[in-house]
């Protein structure tokens, strides 16, 4: 069962990007109605605005899922695979989400977060694939490069010190309680060209 803490957090998570998507949505149906009107022509300009516009929305998309509260909702392949297609379109990034029946929310929460952990390995870009073996969730990324820092990656195991954790890893500190919650343990093993994740 949740703690009311992890819940009380996830709720936190669910407000900030429900606050942030309106007015994101709002920028992007102004342009639109700018170039409609004439007003705005189709310049470097507006398409950098839009693309802007286009990128938030899709991380904020995303972190709703991560950070949000999961529930007991269901979320289809196609909604999985709208999120992941607008995230990394046009990125050195490449997802293969394998999984094809809808999942409960809560587990693609520790995918999209274990996923959020494999970017931090892939400075230079790479392949992130998502697989499902019955309960087994594994999630690898591949790329000629890696960059695995083991002291961020220690910080799955259950238990472990987690004080001075910078913000831009909290996934790592998250993944394990959240898994935990769910009676669930998480794995990781790197080798030169591929770190894969197991829960």
């Amino acid at each position: 069962m949740r703690s009311a803490q992890l819940d009380l957090a996830a709720l936190i998570g669910s407000r900030i990007c429900h606050d942030l998507i309106s007015p994101i949505g709002a920028i992007n149906n102004g342009l639109e109605l700018l170039e409609m009107a004439g007003g705005a022509s189709a310049g470097p300009e507006i398409a950098l605005i839009g693309e802007s516009v286009g990128n938030a929305s899709a991380r904020i998309r995303f972190f709703r899922v991560a950070f949000g509260a999961a529930g007991n909702q269901m979320m289809g392949a196609s909604e999985v695979h709208s999120i992941l297609r607008d995230l990394y379109d046009g990125t050195r990034l490449s997802v293969d989400w394998q999984p094809d029946q809808p999942q409960p929310r809560a587990r693609v929460q520790l995918a999209f977060l274990a996923m959020l952990c494999l970017e931090s390995a892939l400075p230079y870009g790479g392949q992130i694939t998502v697989a499902q073996d019955d309960d087994r969730w594994r999630l690898s990324a591949a790329a000629d490069k890696l960059k695995v820092d083991h002291a961020l990656w220690d910080l799955l195991a259950p238990g472990c010190n987690r004080d001075g954790l910078q913000p831009a890893h909290v996934q790592f500190a998250l993944l394990p309680i959240i898994a935990a919650d769910m009676g669930r343990q998480v794995g990781y093993r790197a080798t030169n060209n591929t770190v894969t994740v197991e829960f």
